[in-house]
């Protein structure tokens, strides 16, 4: 009995140490003022999170002269120095496609104007992210301002990618960072249809195969987001953020057709937005199974086991649609 225990604790042993160790779990926070709220503040502490990633700010056009300008900064009200924080920079493509574009200017704009934000709230970082869903055409724009980005700014520097620049690299090519996120949502067109936009099985298939070519290594972001399509006359007219389906459910104004469809049964403003009767709100989420089924088709997928999984977003409207210990649950399909 005590040998056949032996062996036993050996086999454990061994398959313990030849599993990596799980990734870390970490935040998106896309508000632009940094507050976090009671139930926030309990997530971060009971996953014993380390690292924010934190929009600073986007960077988009000025409409008359259409030279980049930073757009809606983040302003910090609490105090973060037990996190170490990664500011991200969201730029919008149609920057990056301008054709006369002052890369070296706009490279020392940005860092000059992240490394405000942190001298105003005694911030050290030592990794930035820049975030931007580059294409063909934006292509040799956006490569040339990462590498003078990463000269000038003398930090680590990660990049978020999504699917499609996964799966046609060779095209795309690969921006000259440290590390890459890759963007586990956004999959599909939002439509009036019945797919879900956010995340679909489906879609995720015709990629999941060329992770384990994609030369960068990759950490994981996922959505714990939802939104409602606003739909009138079979025609998308807008994304509804921070809708309570229970809230929708005893409204009297609306009927629920089916499990992700509402119909406006009486014209009535809600949140400030104007709802028509006869339009349509389809509700678009993710799931615990959702968030763990995508954690299964990555670990099956990726060249390398991610060292972060990152959550988007930070947000108590989030948060409760979820048992506390869901991140942990994710984290451990790894």
């Amino acid at each position: 009995m005590l040998k056949r225990f032996y062996l036993v604790l050996l086999t454990f042993l061994l398959v313990s140490c030849g599993k990596s160790e799980q990734p870390k779990i970490s935040f998106y926070y896309w508000k632009t003022i940094l507050k976090f709220s009671k139930s926030e503040n309990e997530i971060l502490t009971e996953n014993a999170v380390q690292k924010l990633y934190v929009r600073y700010f986007d960077i988009g056009l000025q409409a008359e002269t259409k030279e980049p300008i930073p757009i809606s900064p983040v302003r910090f009200q609490e105090d973060v120095s037990k996190y170490s924080i990664v500011p991200v920079i969201f730029i919008q493509n149609k920057v990056m496609l301008q054709p006369n574009l002052d890369i070296e200017d706009l490279a020392k704009k940005t860092i000059h104007f992240i490394d405000q934000i942190n001298a105003k709230n005694k911030i050290e970082c030592t990794e930035i992210q820049i975030d931007c869903d580059w294409t063909l055409k934006s292509k040799d724009n956006y490569l040339k301002f990462v590498e003078r980005f990463k000269k000038l700014s003398h930090k680590t520097l990660s990049a978020t990618i999504r699917l499609h620049q996964v799966k046609y690299f060779k095209k795309t090519k690969i921006p000259n960072v440290d590390s890459g996120v890759l963007m586990y949502y956004n999959m599909g067109a939002i439509a009036a249809d019945s797919l879900n936009s956010i995340y679909d099985r489906n879609v995720a298939a015709k990629y999941l195969k060329s992770l384990k070519k994609y030369p960068l290594h990759l950490d994981i972001a996922l959505p714990i987001y939802s939104w409602g399509v606003h739909i009138r006359n079979q025609k998308v007219i807008g994304l509804r953020s921070k809708l309570n389906i229970n809230e929708l459910k005893n409204d009297k104004n609306f009927e629920q057709l089916s499990s992700v469809f509402f119909e406006v049964k009486k014209s009535n403003y809600k949140n400030g937005v104007f709802y028509e009767e006869n339009d349509l709100l389809k509700i678009e989420g993710i799931t615990a199974d959702d968030l763990k089924q995508m954690a299964d088709e990555l670990e099956e997928n990726l060249a390398q086991p991610p060292k972060e999984i990152i959550f988007y977003d930070l947000d108590q409207f989030n948060l409760k649609n979820y048992e506390k210990n869901i991140f942990e649950q994710v984290v451990s399909c790894f």
